[in-house]
């Protein structure tokens, strides 16, 4: 129940999966000596022994980093071992046995490879496998290529399926961003919209009860000329009040009208919790970061942008983001540990990002170098 309900995730799954088929595979090696009655001689016993723990051992550690990216050198080594293991599993046990084992490489390559490298190396090491298998004295060349056929088409199974699932994830993290991104916008736009509901109040406030107030003032002011006595205590008494009553609502809108101000951290801790890749550390001067709406919305997608970056082009696995209120402006940093580039191209998102800045008498520089990630700093002045 908890595998359907999702508490696991397909990584651990397989994971968990793999060690599980490898483990059955395990079977016939612990059982060899018991069933057969010529069982294989010892050295080849061990050599199978070693082969098989080599290649759970390097399973393993593939799984621990499998999320994460790294180098095409370190994946296509773990990729050698396991496929050289498990054909030597074959070449010494004189078995299917490693056959088992190349399923569980299926699996794994739509993960480390793109899919025409992929591909090739599913085929590539089925054609090994039926050349191992025909070395067999017992097995002819048709057999172990038919052996090798049927294995073919099993690994292209596994493989089909684990692509789907990469494909799923991929939408599963896209729709998880485009939700935060929503939902940070939609709370700039809440904090918005609750400045333009006070806005309007301190409109009414000051057009309405402001002007019949004055009014009321100035018609007392002309009537202390034309009483006197008792009457003209009460109604310079009331005048006083008028005058302080009118006082009052000018406070009310003055403060009404300066509090204008939205809170961007709010905003870009919602941003950065549908993220899965990268991991963004945010660094923020103040958990209360105040600024004006349309700053907050200009920095918001200057974040924005940066996160689509790193994801899209950077293959980075970590984003640094930092924002800091100076006296004459809003600082924003951006960096990330991704392959950089040698030469700058500024697309539409970047172009698009300066222009906003520029708008509000900001800028923006951006900073990149081969294997050295993307660096972005904008700076926004504190009035426009």
């Amino acid at each position: 129940m908890d595998i359907l309900q999702g508490k696991y995730r397909p990584i651990e799954l397989l994971r968990y999966a793999g060690l599980f088929l490898w483990f059955c595979a395990g079977i016939p090696m612990l059982l060899m000596r018991v069933i057969y009655p010529q069982p294989l001689p010892l050295e080849l016993y061990i050599g199978w022994f070693m082969l098989h723990g080599l290649f759970g051992l390097m399973y393993w550690n593939l799984m621990q980093y499998l999320p994460e990216r790294t180098a095409i050198s370190h994946r296509l080594l773990y990729l050698s071992v396991l496929t050289g293991s498990a054909l030597g599993i074959s070449a010494v046990s004189q078995s299917l046995m490693g056959g088992i084992l190349l399923l569980i490489v299926s699996v794994v390559l739509p993960w480390m490879l793109t899919v025409v490298p992929a591909v090739t190396w599913l085929i590539a090491q089925n054609v090994v496998l039926a050349v191992t298998l025909s070395r067999i004295p017992e097995v002819s060349l048709s057999d172990a290529s038919m052996e090798a056929a049927l294995f073919l088409g099993i690994s292209l199974f596994a493989f089909m399926s684990s692509v789907v699932v990469l494909r799923q994830n991929a939408v599963r993290d896209e729709l998880r961003k485009v939700n935060s991104e929503l939902r940070a916008t939609q709370s700039l736009l809440t904090q918005n919209t609750r400045i333009a509901e006070r806005v309007r109040i301190a409109r009414e406030l000051h057009d309405l009860v402001g002007h019949h107030l004055t009014a009321l003032t100035l018609n007392l002011e002309v009537v202390t000329h034309l009483v006197d006595g008792k009457v003209l205590e009460h109604v310079q008494q009331a005048h006083s009040l008028a005058k302080l009553l009118l006082a009052d609502v000018r406070e009310v809108v003055s403060d009404m009208r300066r509090d204008d101000m939205v809170n961007l951290a709010d905003a870009l801790h919602t941003l950065i919790e549908g993220v899965p890749k990268p991991r963004i550390h945010l660094d923020l001067s103040s958990e209360e970061l105040m600024t004006e709406p349309q700053r907050a919305q200009v920095l918001l997608r200057c974040v924005q942008e940066m996160i689509t970056n790193s994801v899209r082009h950077a293959q980075a696995g970590n984003l640094w983001i930092r924002l800091s209120m100076t006296r004459d402006g809003l600082a924003m940093s951006a960096r990330d540990d991704g392959i950089g580039v040698d030469k700058l191209a500024v697309g539409n998102g970047l172009l698009g990002m300066s222009e906003r800045l520029k708008q509000l008498g900001g800028k923006l520089e951006i900073e990149s170098e081969p294997g050295a990630g993307f660096e972005l700093h904008a700076w926004l002045p504190t009035e426009f």
